[in-house]
């Protein structure tokens, strides 16, 4: 095997895609659309809304409604002596937004509440609107059973829970579980897409080839399997140039969170806001936790192995098909487990220590997805992690020939696409 040719086929494939149009637009857009998605997400996270709800109070046990006014007198009001008649009246025209009316019975025998409203407010509204009722009417249910305050405390006090995670060194540590979960999805997600979006790009790249005869000038200077590790290793760095340039945007932003908060806050509320003052004020999901680095390392490692087993697989469909549309149906085989994967990563989502996600997180077309996910989440055992790579690099060892002798052959036919019988065929050769 020649290094200097593979070398020669790989600086050609990646000056060739890196110089084109749609590499530069989408490695482009896609950080100036991070950048417009957090912007809008601090704008919207810091806005106070000005809109203003009203809600009717018709208290026919005269002991309920002075808590509520007092609970919220901007969205409260006492109607206790209103017709229901003209309280209805009063929410078709726009006057109030709605009204509860309060009997006796709502109290002693649990009786639902009902509240009749033009239908505005969203979720956030009725979910707020229930929970003081709930409140409220449980602290009046404990006066009348003449429950003493320091019992009626005990009912009404929510206890808090900080988690904290014991490490293997005996050290406590905060639990950031349900940021790394995220982190996780987001980490197989971005390898679901990476091997689709570039395996397809090397699928094509190889239809184009033949279609334009290209390829039959290279293949004459150059081995099969020389020319397909050379384009693999060419679409492979510029898919590492493109999500490093993504991936550093990203971390350029999340550090610049606070700062650009704080003159979001000082242009919004006409004062000055330092860069600490922001950070207090940002919500929890625009600070991130220390990130360690053995997990990025793990990442690239999975990325790597991962889109190199799968890209030979693409590569060997190029080379057998004959245009684009006939790729699809040589391609189910190897997208099958991709998709399936994808349901798997739901799953080890919510629940990384099962024994689905554990199995699957070692089968070598499931690992680089499902893997990366249980490392971002929890603690897997070293001797997991190495089992896999060991098993990624054998497999990739074997579809790496069984598409090499794919290529032998697809590159330099024409006319028709292969059947799975000519694939069959071209194998026991």
């Amino acid at each position: 095997m020649n290094w200097k040719q593979i070398r020669l086929v790989m600086g050609r494939e990646y000056i060739t895609r890196v110089k084109s149009k749609g590499f530069i637009a989408a490695t482009l857009l896609v950080p100036l659309g991070i950048v417009a998605v957090y912007g809008i997400g601090i704008f919207i996270a810091l806005w106070e809304s000005d809109v203003s709800y009203e809600i009717a109070i018709h208290d026919r046990t005269e002991v309920m409604v002075d808590s509520l006014v007092a609970l919220d007198p901007e969205l409260y009001t006492d109607f206790s002596d209103t017709p229901v008649d003209s309280l209805r009246a009063f929410v078709q025209s726009g006057a109030i937004n709605g009204f509860i009316v309060i009997e006796e019975e709502n109290i002693t025998e649990n009786r639902p509440l009902e509240m009749i409203y033009d239908g505005s407010g969203g979720l956030t509204f009725l979910s707020s609107v229930r929970d003081d009722m709930r409140d409220l009417f449980r602290e009046e249910r404990l006066r009348r059973a003449e429950v003493s305050e320091e019992i009626q405390q005990i009912f009404t006090t929510r206890i808090g829970l900080d988690s904290r995670i014991l490490t293997e060194e005996g050290e406590e540590k905060q639990d950031d579980t349900a940021f790394f979960s995220i982190i996780g999805l987001a980490m197989g997600g971005i390898i679901i897409f990476s091997i689709v979006g570039y395996g397809g790009y090397l699928t094509r790249g190889v239809i184009e080839e033949k279609t334009n005869r290209i390829i039959e000038v290279i293949a004459s200077s150059v081995k099969p399997i020389e020319l397909l590790i050379g384009k693999m290793l060419g679409v492979g760095s510029l898919a590492i140039t493109q999500i490093g340039i993504w991936l550093l945007t990203l971390l350029v932003l999340m550090a610049s969170a606070a700062p650009i908060a704080a003159l979001v806050i000082g242009m919004m509320e006409d004062r000055t806001v330092t860069t600490e003052m922001a950070q207090q004020e940002l919500p929890s999901f625009m600070m991130i936790p220390e990130i360690e680095a053995s997990l990025v390392i793990y990442f690239v490692l999975f990325f790597v192995t991962g889109y190199f087993l799968y890209s030979s697989l693409f590569a060997a469909i190029g080379a057998a098909a004959d245009s684009e549309t006939d790729t699809q149906q040589l391609a189910l085989p190897i997208t099958a487990p991709i998709m399936i994967s994808y349901f798997i990563l739901l799953q080890a989502f919510q629940n990384p220590d099962g024994m689905l996600t554990v199995v699957s997180s070692m089968v070598p077309f499931f690992a680089p997805i499902i893997m990366i996910t249980r490392l971002a989440i929890g603690e897997v055992p070293f001797w997991q992690i190495a089992l896999t790579l060991s098993l990624m690099v054998l497999t990739f060892y074997g579809t790496m020939l069984l598409s090499a002798k794919i290529y032998k052959v697809g590159i330099l036919s024409y006319g028709s696409s292969a059947k799975f019988k000519d694939i069959w065929r071209w194998l026991r050769q």
